[in-house]
């Protein structure tokens, strides 16, 4: 890549945003807001399907399928290696999902 001005921007604000997130608080409360929006996305995701109620097939299979995916990518790597932030991120996102797809669905039971 050529070192261009928006090139050197860009390297500057990742690499002061991974300085950012090294210290383990703030990785720990970026891991807690990322759960508790993935909790908001499958209370908010259950709710538009199901208002609806023509395309629940389609939106079920396409959240099992994303989900998959992230499952994949998050266990590909070694049980001890050290994982990225997005990819934590992006595994306490799909957890926080799955939590409030089953709360919904004890809702729904009750």
């Amino acid at each position: 890549m050529q070192n261009t001005r928006i090139n050197n921007l860009l390297d500057a604000i990742a690499s002061s945003l991974s300085q950012i997130f090294r210290n383990p608080w703030r990785r720990l409360s970026l891991l807690i807001i990322s759960f508790l929006f993935g909790f908001f996305l499958g209370t908010a995701i259950s709710t538009i399907a199901g208002q609806k109620a023509e395309l629940d097939i389609f939106v079920a299979a396409f959240l099992v399928m994303l989900t998959e995916v992230t499952s994949r990518i998050f266990y590909s790597r070694g049980l001890f290696s050290r994982r990225a932030l997005w990819i934590d991120s992006l595994n306490t996102l799909k957890v926080g999902f799955t939590y409030s797809l089953f709360v919904e669905a004890f809702k729904l039971g009750s």
